[in-house]
């Protein structure tokens, strides 16, 4: 699970990180400051989760995390229990004081662990082709689809919305951990919210600050972001 680590404090930072290692499934891909640096990383490495101090030099944890959109898993890590409520308000997914209850953080990764294999009950962690077919979970209802009819990805907060035919049920994934199951030359990452299978592409134009939109079967329009157009230029280009 790609983790990034924010907090003003270098110590606090270190401390986390200790008790992180404990565990093979986080991988710390960064560790920031502030909220500047934090949405930066957010918006760059897309990651599954974030560990984050509520009071910071500047805007908060609370802050940032209120305005964003699409945020990830965030757990606020404070020393001050009174913004409790506040962090459930803007949807954290947990909360931990400081110092850190190591039973505290098992908790948290236990729950991870049981949300991240649950949806899609894809247990080997092989590719998956276009001919193979999936089983997918949305509350009562299930369905066993060939991954070739799933025509794209969207990521909806802690969810990820699958689309096919006239279905689009929501499963609790995050899109990074179904990026590293998908076959890369049939389904492409456009930016942090989209993956899309390329085969129901129809139409592309070059869109603002250099990236591109694409146009699919169904009529969906989807923007390939600048970072990612340079990629998708480079995989598909004769």
């Amino acid at each position: 699970m790609r983790t990034l680590i924010v907090d003003d404090e270098r110590l606090a930072r270190e401390e986390l990180k200790s008790l992180l290692s404990f565990y093979k499934d986080f991988e710390i891909i960064g560790e920031y400051k502030n909220t500047t640096e934090a949405q930066e990383a957010i918006e760059r490495d897309a990651p599954d989760l974030v560990f984050m101090d509520v009071q910071m030099p500047g805007e908060n944890g609370l802050e940032l995390l209120s305005r964003m959109s699409n945020p990830p898993r965030t757990v606020f890590v404070t020393a001050y229990d009174e913004y409790a409520i506040k962090a459930f308000e803007v949807k954290a997914y947990d909360y931990l004081m400081k110092p850190i209850d190591p039973e505290r953080l098992e908790d948290v990764y236990n729950r991870l662990k049981e949300e991240n294999k649950v949806p899609f009950s894809v247990e080997n962690q092989s590719k998956l082709a276009e001919n193979d077919s999936v089983f997918i979970r949305d509350g009562e209802k299930v369905w066993f689809v060939k991954v070739s009819e799933i025509r794209y990805f969207e990521s909806e907060g802690n969810y990820v919305k699958v689309h096919f035919e006239k279905n689009k049920p929501l499963i609790l994934r995050s899109l990074n951990s179904l990026e590293e199951r998908m076959d890369e030359k049939t389904f492409f990452r456009v930016n942090r919210k989209f993956m899309i299978n390329v085969n129901y592409i129809t139409k592309i134009e070059n869109w603002f600050s250099g990236g591109l939109q694409v146009e699919l079967r169904c009529g969906t329009k989807i923007e390939i972001s600048r970072r990612q157009t340079i990629k998708f230029k480079d995989q598909f280009s004769l």
